[in-house]
């Protein structure tokens, strides 16, 4: 291995070092107390080297929430071995709930914090990528259902959104402790619940 080379790879496992202790501190302290300065104590570099990777905290918490997206979609390569759209779209959304609900922080950095659109925005860019590409699957899927028949007299956007926001939500209200409101015994059940009861509803458009 050239000189170069050893540097690149060096390069690479300190940005690997720092997102590690990153996503560590965020699971442990949350976002608000994560700090570039406790970031570099503990991988005991001083902040300085930080900056050289990453231009500020929205920055390494973009690059954190990338990584989610990568992990999701990981997850879901397995759908392109099931060859009917509707029972494709129903795995699609037990894999984002059970993606959801073992990745409680990852999903809540994903989907709800304001750190990584924060940061798109200061590099004057709307285009969210990483969302978008996992939108694109459901949008994908949602349009070869309409292909089979189903979801008749549906428009395929608002459609897609639909699907997409009722799966979100319910996660969404569970991971911020929203849904103590509900008058049942076993709670830690209501988002496969409501997700069974969502299903068969979409059966019916």
């Amino acid at each position: 291995m050239g000189v170069a080379e050893r540097k690149l790879r060096e390069k690479e496992e300190l940005k690997d070092l720092i997102l590690k202790a990153a996503k560590e501190l965020f699971i442990e302290n949350g976002i608000e107390k994560t700090s570039i300065r406790n970031i570099a104590d503990k991988i005991e570099y001083s902040p300085g080297i930080i900056y050289h990777y990453f231009q500020d905290k929205n920055e390494i918490f973009h690059a954190l929430h990338s990584l989610g997206f990568q992990e999701m979609r990981k997850r879901m390569q397995i759908l392109s071995a099931i060859a009917d759209p509707m029972s494709r779209l129903r795995a699609m959304g037990k894999i984002y709930i059970q993606f959801a609900m073992e990745n409680t922080d990852m999903y809540d950095l994903m989907f709800i914090k304001e750190a990584p659109i924060e940061h798109l925005e200061n590099r004057k860019t709307e285009c969210w990528d990483e969302g978008n590409g996992t939108f694109q699957l459901l949008r994908m899927t949602v349009k070869e259902c309409m292909a089979k028949g189903h979801f008749e007299g549906h428009s395929l956007e608002p459609l897609s959104f639909m699907i997409w926001s009722t799966v979100h939500g319910m996660c969404s209200l569970f991971i911020r402790g929203r849904v103590t409101v509900l008058e049942m015994s076993e709670v830690d059940q209501i988002v496969e619940n409501g997700y069974q009861s969502f299903l068969r509803i979409i059966d019916r458009l």
